[in-house]
């Protein structure tokens, strides 16, 4: 079970059918969890924000109107590391490659099952709360870790500085970091890295150590430790 009570999980609905979105709301109601709000655009979303911040967003992808629910998941995730679970009518390949920039847990066709909806809710908070299990962090916007050769990460914005100056990461590099700062003084497993960057439940090591490989090359440094037969960690001071 995810370490969140069901009465502490609060989700935020995007979603511009009305009647779709109030029969989602009475759902997770059911399931004895509590709705935020329901959203179909970004000033809504933004608005909704201010007042609470959800556990996890379900989103449709396509609403009427500018706004879309891709770019408003991908604030939701980028900004504010809320995890996403899409609900839509759409699955083509085309769609489903937009979406990966929000790094969803979860995508779920309509109409779903209430048991369907249910486990993807539950199993996504378990990977969140396995992921990050200190989520305040990222509210926090001057949260810096400290590495060493004058490097250092700032948690809030995902951005690795050195000497004070931003160097441009891949998003897998930026995940890495990412994760590994979450966890600075100890090493975090193989499978959990690989699980986090890839969603692969059965992790390639040489594709793991190319990517720290690449990162070192673009540093100059090797701020990644191998801890044998443990995993990886950040060289902090």
């Amino acid at each position: 079970m995810c370490k969140n009570s069901l009465k502490e999980i609060s989700i935020l609905i995007i979603e511009d059918e009305v009647i779709l979105a109030l029969g989602l709301k009475e759902t997770l109601k059911s399931f004895g969890y509590s709705v935020s709000s329901i959203e179909s655009t970004m000033q809504g979303t933004l608005k909704s924000l201010e007042k609470v911040i959800p556990t996890l967003a379900i989103v449709d992808i396509k609403l009427k109107g500018f706004d879309n629910g891709i770019d408003i998941a991908k604030y939701l995730w980028q900004v504010k590391k809320i995890p996403i679970i899409f609900l839509t009518s759409y699955c083509d390949e085309k769609t489903i490659e937009k979406t990966l920039s929000c790094e969803p847990y979860g995508y779920l066709i309509k109409p779903c099952k209430d048991k369907e909806l249910h486990t993807t809710i539950q199993t996504t908070l378990n990977k969140h709360n396995y992921f990050f299990k200190n989520l305040n962090t990222f509210e926090k916007n001057e949260t810096f870790i400290d590495l060493e050769n004058n490097l250092k990460f700032h948690k809030g914005k995902s951005i690795l500085y050195k000497n004070n100056e931003p160097i441009k990461l891949t998003k897998n590099e930026t995940k890495i970091i990412e994760l590994l700062s979450d966890y600075p003084k100890e090493p975090v497993s193989f499978e959990k890295i690989s699980s986090y960057i890839w969603r692969e439940s059965i992790y390639d090591l040489g594709k793991l150590r190319t990517l720290i490989y690449r990162l070192k090359q673009k540093i100059g440094f090797e701020i990644i430790e191998n801890v044998f037969e443990s995993g990886y960690k950040l060289k902090v001071k």
